[in-house]
């Protein structure tokens, strides 16, 4: 399809510098939120620290980022996210640089859960998936789920690669390169981000100017005080909360679940790999598939393959059973990350997405948060993580019954 700018003049169409801009901070992103896991028991081993202890950090982290994402948003929405991402991910790079030097647990949630926090909040879904949706109203749903499989590339990336660090240089050393890598990554590819089409000249891919311009276009939308009274917003909150409490568990405690039975380091952080392989297919096919058969569908199916793997994770024991846990979740389990950002952008348009996104997103940060600390708890108290498991695959059935009950954009929100 050729692209236009305002003049109606074919022009290179900057929406896919944003989409490769997003891949790469979104990559770097997600494996910097699921590399905790692979530092948990080498640091919790190291400076003696129960794992409640050790997992209250990554609660915090996420607390704090959940709260601040809201802000996140709003001056996404307001000055574009290229400064934001930038800002915030000085303070991701720094976090970790200084995690290096944690030798008490007021440091850890200072370092790790206060200025990781802050950085994560400015560079993870909000700024940049609402950036992407203003970019692309043809294909929106395909473009999310090919920038939210970039988690799984960097997931796939930086858990391996931290691993062996780890076991080369120790773990404060690990931080250390990961601090750079950071700086780098965030600094740089944030420069080419753009709010919108129009700061470029063009129009949104697939939009004509006088569907920009009609009074019911999408990009009119919603303010999130109109929306918070809406019930569908807060259906979508309530999905996200399901999801999130369900999934974020497994990138704190699978690995030292696994290694608790048995199973070697290497080969327990393989199953964070191969989790993160399979969003990558994963995502791009729901996204393909939401754009066919509805976002609402896509979101029912994979709540249901979600809902499954968890329950096969109650008895797996055996490394291969972890492995087809790890294709089926990365398959399934990040689908409600992947297609509620479209879902919102139809039901509310483009108008407060950051903040509508961030607003709703917060929700499934704090059911992540509480999941991964009831977690470490749960284990600190009876020995097992079995409990906590089971607890997360009935949230994730209850996020299936709310993704039943979700009416279809058409049916009302606007």
């Amino acid at each position: 399809m050729e692209e236009y700018n305002v003049a109606g003049k074919p022009r290179f169409f900057y929406g896919y510098v944003i989409v490769v801009s997003a891949f790469i901070i979104m990559a770097m992103w997600g494996g910097l939120l699921q590399v905790y896991g692979v530092f948990f028991k080498p640091m919790s081993t190291d400076l003696g620290w129960t794992r409640a202890i050790t997992s209250g950090a990554y609660s915090l982290m996420v607390i704090l980022s959940g709260l601040l994402h809201i802000i996140a948003g709003r001056l996404s929405d307001r000055l574009g996210p290229r400064i934001l991402v930038i800002a915030c991910g000085f303070f991701m790079g720094l976090g970790y640089l200084l995690m290096s030097q944690v030798n008490a647990i007021w440091q850890l949630y200072l370092f790790y859960g206060v200025i990781i926090g802050i950085g994560s909040s400015g560079t993870a879904h909000a700024p940049i998936m609402s950036t992407v949706a203003r970019w692309f109203i043809t294909r929106r749903a395909l473009v999310t789920g090919i920038v939210g499989a970039s988690m799984g590339i960097g997931t796939m990336i930086i858990v391996p690669l931290a691993t062996r660090f780890i076991s080369a240089y120790g773990w404060r050393a690990a931080c250390i390169i990961l601090g750079i890598m950071a700086l780098a990554v965030f600094m740089l590819a944030g420069q080419f981000l753009r709010r919108d089409p129009g700061q470029m000249r063009q129009l949104p891919y697939g939009a004509s100017e006088a569907e920009i311009k009609s009074p019911g276009s999408e990009a009119q939308g919603l303010s999130l005080h109109e929306a918070i009274h809406t019930g569908q917003f807060w259906m979508v909150c309530a999905i996200w909360l399901c999801s999130m409490f369900s999934m974020m568990i497994i990138g704190v405690h699978i690995i030292p679940h696994a290694t608790d039975l048995g199973i070697s380091p290497a080969n327990a952080a393989n199953i964070l790999a191969i989790r993160a392989g399979a969003t990558i297919l994963g995502n791009i096919i729901l996204g393909a598939a939401a754009d066919r058969i509805g976002t609402r569908p896509a979101l029912i199916i994979s709540s249901i393959l979600r809902t499954a793997a968890l329950f096969w994770l109650l008895i797996a024991e055996e490394l291969w059973m972890f492995y087809l846990f790890a294709v089926v979740a990365g398959l399934f389990g990040a689908g409600a990350g992947v297609l509620i950002y479209p879902i919102l952008a139809e039901l509310f348009g483009l108008r407060s997405l950051g903040v509508i996104v961030a607003s709703s997103q917060s929700a499934g940060i704090v059911g992540g948060a509480i999941s991964s600390t009831l977690a470490g708890l749960i284990f600190d108290v009876t020995g097992s993580y079995q409990l906590g498991f089971l607890i997360c695959a009935a949230f994730s059935g209850l996020g299936l019954v709310l993704a039943w009950l979700l009416r279809p954009p058409s049916s009302g929100g606007q």
